[in-house]
């Protein structure tokens, strides 16, 4: 507080079984100011983040994922100092890297002077971090907290006419679990859907809680699938909600997901229930999805949001908003990683991007070009694209075409890329990302239930 001589309360509190590390200003009066924190909110999250935080976060994550707590410490301010002996803060880091795991990436949520707020995905959990910089960007103010969010799977019902039905798919390295949803009343053989998420820690209903991003998207075209008289399946990636495995975040390729699809595609086509499977790819589910049809008894291939080029060219032009010197770094690792080589010292900037320990999964994921493997899908295609996606342009599906000419194209105006409506504008465009009542895109679901209908 300004003016205020202050210094640093210092705790450390497990609550179910979490370790939170709590440091908040106290006044040399003997009442403790406590900071009320806002909830966070996708509006905020379009706020510009200061490039001052953006580094100290990335330094912060850097070290503390490479068990550099003494480094660490020299990004503190007077304040931290005087709350925490270097030996204290060992101890501290040590005991959130057990407890938490490695800080796989932090999301800027918003920024209040002089507090900016992130969400920091953990291993093991994710948590709410807000951080001060004083006037020389030292840290003089660091909370870690738990992510206050409802369940929207569990506030909504679903539709009585349909029956959701729990299923495992069982894996070298553990279980995949996913939702077989069906009508109530089947009469005959129906046709099944198996709907592949999008990149990143996003579960079968397409939500991703450690990015605060609830969209009930897959859940909701599961749903509305089901009231047509279409099966569906989705499910969670590996090391996401239920599913668990063995291995570790640098064992995970690009093609275990592939793996992953190819074995639901065969479980599906062992039940006599279903008359036709149809796979549905959102996002990067959708590169997945082109590759798993190959050789596997699939009738109808629909890309939902899918990228046309490869992964390197998508990130690099996803970064072209950052520095210059980060935009250099990347191009550097990315050159790297074509001739095979990974790079343990990366900018701490492209922690969240290219950690270390996701490396060889870019690599694994940058030699496929969608348009080239999207020519092998033989069954019918369609490919659908929203103009007011941030994340995939119209390009992307004009691409997708260009590579599998029989395909059909469709353009939904004003869908954006978790299948909502929403404006080009950005901040309206990303406060649908976490409404998850706001029902899909009205042209959606008539156009796939038309394109299934119509398959042999």
């Amino acid at each position: 507080m300004p003016g205020a001589a202050c210094k640093m309360v210092y705790k450390i509190i497990v609550i179910s079984g979490q370790l939170l590390i709590l440091l908040s200003p106290k006044p040399s009066m003997k009442k403790i100011i406590f900071i009320c924190f806002t909830v966070i909110s996708v509006i905020a999250r379009a706020q510009t983040e200061p490039q001052a935080y953006n580094a100290a976060v990335g330094k912060f994550t850097a070290f503390y994922n490479s068990n550099k707590p003494d480094s660490i410490y020299k990004l503190f301010g007077g304040p931290m100092k005087a709350a925490l002996s270097p030996d204290a803060w060992k101890a501290t880091a040590s005991q959130l890297k057990s407890q938490l795991g490695t800080l796989q990436q932090n999301t800027f949520v918003s920024y209040q002077a002089p507090v900016a707020f992130y969400t920091s995905a953990f291993q093991n959990a994710s948590l709410s971090m807000s951080i001060s910089l004083d006037k020389d960007n030292l840290i003089v103010g660091l909370l870690f907290k738990p992510i206050v969010q409802s369940d929207p799977v569990a506030d909504k019902p679903f539709d009585p006419s349909l029956v959701e039905s729990p299923i495992t798919q069982k894996i070298a390295s553990g279980v995949i679990v996913g939702t077989l949803t069906t009508p109530k009343d089947m009469t005959g053989k129906i046709p099944v859907v198996l709907i592949i998420a999008g990149s990143g820690p996003t579960d079968r209903n397409g939500n991703n809680l450690k990015m605060d991003l609830n969209t009930n998207a897959y859940r909701e075209l599961a749903e509305q699938l089901g009231k047509n008289g279409i099966a569906s399946l989705r499910y969670d990636k590996r090391a996401i909600g239920a599913s668990q495995t063995t291995n570790k975040e640098s064992n995970l390729r690009f093609d275990d997901y592939v793996d992953d699809a190819v074995g639901w595609i065969q479980i599906l086509n062992d039940d006599q229930r279903f008359s036709k499977i149809i796979v549905i790819g959102h996002s990067e589910g959708s590169l997945v999805g082109m590759l798993a049809c190959r050789d596997q008894p699939v009738k109808g291939f629909i890309s939902l949001a899918g990228a046309g080029e490869r992964a390197d060219k998508i990130l690099t032009d996803q970064l072209k908003t950052r520095s210059q010197t980060i935009q250099d770094n990347f191009k550097t690792l990315i050159d790297s990683m074509k001739r095979g080589k990974t790079i343990d010292n990366i900018d701490p900037s492209l922690w969240f991007i290219a950690r270390p320990t996701i490396q060889h999964y870019l690599m694994s994921w940058f030699r496929y070009d969608p348009q080239r493997f999207i020519h092998l899908v033989k069954a019918p295609t369609l490919i659908i694209q929203g103009n007011t996606d941030l994340q995939v342009s119209t390009d992307n599906a004009e691409k997708l075409k260009k590579g599998k000419s029989d395909a059909q194209l469709l353009i939904i105006p004003n869908m954006n890329h978790i299948l909502k409506e929403a404006p080009a504008d950005r901040d309206q465009n990303l406060a649908t990302y976490n409404k998850p009542d706001l029902p899909l895109k009205a042209e959606l679901v008539p156009a796939i239930v038309k394109f299934i209908n119509g398959i042999n």
